[in-house]
């Protein structure tokens, strides 16, 4: 009998560590693919994959691994450290109530937040819907005829504004851009930093005045102003319009719901945020902004347009139109170098629009105007000043010098009020606001004698109103929306915004939205260079946490000692794993860091006395956010060549810094390369560019194939951004949320953006914000620092080591049917390959698009479709999928070669084939004259595993063209709704 060994605790402990659910393959998948590619270890492929001279033989100076339960317990001891008053600040952020069905069946659904960008729109109709709605929605509420996808927050978008106004506006040599000094001081900022390097003159003031005083392409407006004021912009853009200039106007969108639209007014652009419709404050974001202009400036508008097209049934179907990563195509001459939104916030606040309806938005508008009113009157009684007559949630007090007494007093009941300038005290009202909460604030602001009654003052409101009717036929000149203000138009009309209002048909429509997309609920999404991996359940738990949701990115700084602590916290790791000085976590996306990073390398040389260092090398292969980020960060683009393996021509690159050396400002370099390949000469690249004077920023897209490998700022990199996103688990979220925060030396320190309203410790104070909120998208930080807690150093590593065993395993057993384009030493890849199709599409007519389309038959997303190469395929499988997850989408793409070989032997017909038809709808299979060479099962089931589980694509191949000829991006027409 043999002796049974009882098991160490150690052991026994593993059960609930995190590493082992996070990482896809067992160790005897592991044990196999390794086997497969002749090696005996990790450690011995990694030898042969990265280069010696740049590996990191360390461990990351990481605490030990926790589990989900330690590390949640962890988390929530430091949210506790938050402190939640009542925030009545404004400024563009307001509290709201995220209905429960949509904050259970989206915000915390991974069928919704693990979605990809709907670059393949037949597998993405649910969120396309969701986004077009969203676009209606802001159609009808700005009242202009073009809304876009949603941008990254209310002061970018401004910036984008800006720059629109500049292309679009016929007075050419204007040079002068004003701003309203109502404008939301954060906005202010972002605009004045994204102006500086493209040279325009920014000025802020009472554009009225300022009309008279310089030519100018573009005017902003606030409306309602940040102090809460109600002004009537008709004739400022009538005399703006004499001017040549655009107006752009940032609104509320709440308040578009009582107030005349500011398209109505003849406005050019509309922008804002569209926080408020149910989507949490979160200390900043994530929120997605609006962006609405005339259907002129379609061309100019930044970001991604979902329209209406056809598939090859005739029937309607949605994409993305135009803009769709119009920066790959523009390069440095892109009109902006957004590569996402926040979609997944597009989504909530379309959805809260849907769920509520026009008459459910006019009474939360309703009740807050009406509380705002019995404050603001209720505080004239008692002989209390206000700065304006004319209000929709805030207002704001002459409180002279009883200023700071009247705030501090607010603070200790627990409310956060905003002070202005001039000794004044501003309120804003929210949809959290009851009777309750104004009794309170008169004490607050009265003290407990005040004596008013809220029933009776509102009957007396009531009253007057009805009077006044009676008499002139008119409200009541007392009214604080000026009669030429109120809106008379509808809108939401479209049966979608007054359909869904029980929970049940809300929730169902949401699932039948859900149902229509593929996410990494369904299967891997294997994109190059978009890392798509596990968005752990414990990772996303504390985003809807109230400690972290509910606070306003400008409450003061000591009731946000936990976000703090984990901010710190986290960029104590991010410095850990990337060897950096110091993070800024200010920028809210990927393109965002660059243009950031960028920024730093600018005003690092103008501290020097280097202002003329304005040039920008980049390799031909490099992401095309590069060249775009680089030019409105006020550089010119110098492209380098690559070499036949994809690697950055050194010869050209000395060349090229050597050419430039008294100009150069700074390389832009992706490591790993964009081809998927560790270059063996990056420290000489780095070193070339730094012997001439330039600093190098690491673009981070492929920061997962370095994690505990190696660092970058261990290569020679002076700055880089990190994809929360991508490599530390932030979901994709459909297109966004993201963030870019960036990592630099100590030399570029105090160069990083700072903030107007909250001031960050270590840069300079000077230094212009890039995003709205000091933190950007504060309240998905948690999701970073979870799992970095639950993968310590060695789980970090035993990840980035998976994931290129994962890559080489599919490059070893594809390219016995398909080249592969790029190889690194010893014939390795780094993270991702790239498959060639260039050949057989010569050899049988099959493209790219073929294949990426029969993939959808199979239950799997397309790879990255031709880039950075055109007519290949770009495939990452990440460390989170398994290798009987991986053997799949292997059979998968054999199966399509096999199809493809029966082409070129004449078998199957060269333009009626399973390829050139992919994707198969149901209709196709149900379809009585079904006349096709090839069968049903074929067609359907190409593998016997969709027997048992089968995501249908609900429309067939979809007609690009025809959508960009005949654009059409608001909902769908009443009668082909109905047909639906």
């Amino acid at each position: 009998m043999s002796e049974q060994t009882l098991p160490t605790l150690h052991d026994l402990e593993q059960h609930t560590a995190f590493i082992g659910r996070h990482i896809g393959p067992s160790a005897d998948e592991t044990a196999a693919m390794l086997a497969e590619l002749g090696v005996d270890s990790l450690n011995a492929l990694i030898d042969e994959t990265v280069p010696g001279s740049i590996r990191v033989e360390q461990p990351i100076p990481l605490a030990a691994p926790k589990t989900e339960a330690q590390a949640l317990a962890e988390l929530k001891a430091i949210a506790g450290q938050n402190e939640l008053k009542r925030s009545l600040i404004g400024m563009g952020y307001a509290d709201t109530l995220t209905p429960n069905v949509i904050l259970r069946n989206v915000l915390e659904n991974p069928g919704w937040y693990t979605a990809y960008t709907p670059y393949q729109p037949e597998v993405s109709q649910g969120r396309l819907e969701a986004i077009l709605n969203y676009q209606q929605m802001v159609l009808d509420l700005t009242g202009l005829d073009l809304a876009n996808a949603s941008l990254l927050d209310e002061a970018t978008a401004a910036a984008e504004a800006m720059t629109l106004c500049k292309r679009m506006s016929k007075a050419k040599k204007a040079n002068a851009f004003l701003i309203d000094a109502q404008l939301h001081p954060q906005t202010i900022n972002v605009i004045q930093t994204r102006a500086e390097p493209l040279g325009y003159d920014v000025i802020v003031g009472d554009v009225e005045a300022l009309l008279d005083q310089h030519e100018a392409f573009g005017v902003v407006v606030q409306y309602p102003g940040t102090s809460g004021e109600l002004r009537d912009f008709g004739p400022l853009i009538e005399k703006a319009h004499a001017q040549k200039a655009l107006v752009c106007a940032a609104a509320d969108l709440l308040s578009l719901v009582l107030l005349k639209s500011p398209g109505e007014m003849g406005a050019d652009v509309v922008f804002g945020s569209a926080q408020r419709f149910g989507v949490p404050m979160g200390y900043g974001g994530p929120h997605a902004a609006f962006f609405a202009t005339r259907d002129a400036y379609k061309r100019s508008v930044p970001g991604r347009i979902i329209g209406v097209s056809v598939d090859t049934r005739g029937n309607p179907a949605l994409r993305m139109a135009m803009q769709t990563r119009e920066q790959h195509i523009r390069r440095e001459k892109a009109t902006s170098n957004i590569c996402t939104a926040q979609v997944l916030l597009a989504n909530m606040a379309a959805f809260y629009a849907i769920y509520h309806g026009p008459e459910g938005l006019k009474t939360i508008a309703g009740r807050i105007h009406r509380l705002t009113d019995l404050l603001a009157t209720g505080l004239k009684q008692k002989g209390m000043t206000l700065a304006h007559d004319s209000w929709f949630d805030t207002i704001t007090l002459n409180a002279g010098a009883d200023r700071d007494r009247l705030y501090q007093t607010a603070q200790d009941a627990g409310f956060n009020l905003r002070k202005l300038g001039d000794d004044r005290l501003g309120i804003s009202l929210d949809e959290r606001t009851d009777r309750a909460e104004i009794e309170t604030l008169w004490t607050v602001l009265l003290g407990a004698d005040h004596s008013l009654d809220i029933a009776a003052l509102d009957a007396e409101m009531i009253a007057c109103e009805a009077s006044s009717h009676e008499t002139t036929g008119t409200p009541s000149v007392h009214d604080s929306i000026p009669a030429d203000l109120k809106r008379t138009s509808d809108f939401l009309t479209h049966p979608v915004f007054n359909e869904y209002h029980s929970e049940t048909e809300m929730l169902r429509y949401l699932k039948r939205l859900e149902n229509k997309d593929l996410s990494l609920a369904h299967s891997m999404i294997a994109l190059g260079s978009c890392t798509m991996k596990l968005n752990a359940t414990a990772e996303m738990i504390p985003v809807t946490w109230p400690e972290f949701g509910a606070l306003h990115p400008f409450a003061p700084l000591e009731q946000a000692q936990g976000y703090k602590v984990m901010i710190d916290s986290l960029e104590s790791m991010l410095k850990a794993i990337t060897g950096f000085d110091a993070i800024c976590m200010q920028p809210n996306s990927g393109a965002q860091g660059e243009y950031a990073g960028l920024l730093a390398i600018r005003h690092y040389h103008q501290s020097r006395g280097e202002d003329h260092r304005n040039i920008c090398l980049i390799p031909t292969s490099a992401h095309g956010t590069n060249p775009a980020s680089a030019a409105l960060a006020g550089m010119k683009v110098v492209l380098v060549g690559c070499d036949d393996q994809g690697n950055v021509d050194i010869a050209d690159l000395r060349s090229k810094a050597e050419a430039h050396a008294d100009d150069l400002s700074c390389l832009m370099v992706t490591y790993p390369s964009t081809h998927g390949v560790y270059e063996e000469g990056i420290r000489e690249i780095c070193d070339i560019t730094h012997a001439h004077g330039g600093q190098v920023y690491m673009d981070g897209a492929n920061l997962n194939a370095q994690v505990a490998v190696t660092r970058p700022a261990d290569i020679g990199a002076d700055v880089s951004h990190m994809n929360l996103h991508k490599t530390f688990c932030i979901p994709h979220g459909g297109g966004g949320p993201g963030m870019g925060p960036i990592g630099v030396k100590s030399h570029l320190a105090p160069f990083v953006a700072n903030h107007p309203v909250i001031g960050i410790e270590g840069p300079n104070a000077e230094n212009g914000a890039v995003s709205a909120a000091p933190w950007g998208s504060a309240s998905i930080l948690p999701i970073s620092w979870v799992y970095i807690a639950l993968m310590g150093g060695e789980g970090l590593r035993q990840a980035t080591e998976t994931a290129i065993l994962n890559a080489n395993y599919l490059a070893k057993k594809l390219g016995a049917h398909y080249p592969v384009l790029y190889a690194g030493r010893n014939g390795r890849v780094a993270h991702e390959c790239i498959i060639d199709l260039r050949p057989l599409k010569e050899a049988s007519g099959i493209s790219e698009e073929d294949v990426a389309k029969r993939l959808m038959d199979f239950g799997f997303h397309a790879p990255t479709m031709s880039f950075p190469v055109p007519g290949t395929l770009m495939i990452e499988p990440t460390e989170s999928e398994s290798k009987a997850e991986l053997d799949r989408f292997i059979e998968a793409m054999v199966k399509i070669r096999e199809e493809i070989a029966l082409v070129e032997a004449g078998e199957l017909d060269a333009d009626n084939n399973p390829l050139k038809n992919a994707p198969h709808t149901q209709a196709d299979i149900i379809d009585a004259e079904w006349n096709r060479p090839y069968s049903r099962e074929q067609a359907a089931f190409p593998a016997s595993w969709l027997k048992q589980s089968k995501l249908w694509p609900t429309v067939n191949r979809i007609d690009n063209v025809y959508g960009d000829r005949n654009l059409m991006c608001s909902c769908l027409p009443i009668d082909a709704y109905a047909e639906d």
